[in-house]
């Protein structure tokens, strides 16, 4: 009796050991499922909206991935259809009407400086390298006098004799 229970026993150990590599041999992929496209936001400090010829305005980024993947690159580009100016990287190249420049770093400044006094409006486009929806904000600043405080009170010269008031 000994001699048959080692007998089923050992076919029960190499029936479970065939079913086991069956199992694990069919259960194998090639193509291991790594996801590399993340959706993401890009947030934006609050900034001034009016500006003068001449003046910049910078303007804070930072992209926030809805995941990580480290060989995600992003791209900038921007296109201007109001106004006159330069859209330049802080630390990087004056960025070109519609050319796609590489960003070095998920946080980014732009300074935008006014070439003319009228308003100025242009839309800016932050894009991954895996072709997932871009993330884009168009960016208007209204033309101010140079003499424009927002609606604080000017004081000016005094124009004329004065006159001094005795009591």
């Amino acid at each position: 009796m000994k001699k048959s229970n080692k007998k089923s026993f050992g076919l029960i150990a190499v029936l479970s050991l065939v079913i086991a590599a069956v199992c694990s041999l069919t259960s194998c992929s090639d193509d291991l499922d790594v996801q590399q496209s993340y959706p993401f936001t890009v947030e934006v400090m609050p900034y001034a909206d009016k500006i003068t010829q001449g003046q910049t305005v910078e303007l804070r980024f930072e992209i926030k991935p809805e995941g990580n993947y480290t060989n995600t690159l992003y791209t900038i580009r921007y296109f201007q259809y109001d106004g006159e100016g330069t859209l330049k990287l802080v630390d990087g190249p004056v960025l070109v009407n519609n050319d796609r420049v590489l960003l070095e770093s998920k946080t980014f400044r732009l300074n935008y400086t006014a070439k003319s006094a009228d308003a100025h409006k242009f839309l800016v486009v932050v894009e991954d390298n895996f072709g997932s929806t871009p993330w884009e904000q168009t960016f208007e600043f209204n033309g101010k006098d140079k003499g424009d405080d927002n609606g604080g009170t000017i004081i000016g010269p005094v124009v004329g004799p004065v006159t001094p008031v005795i009591r």
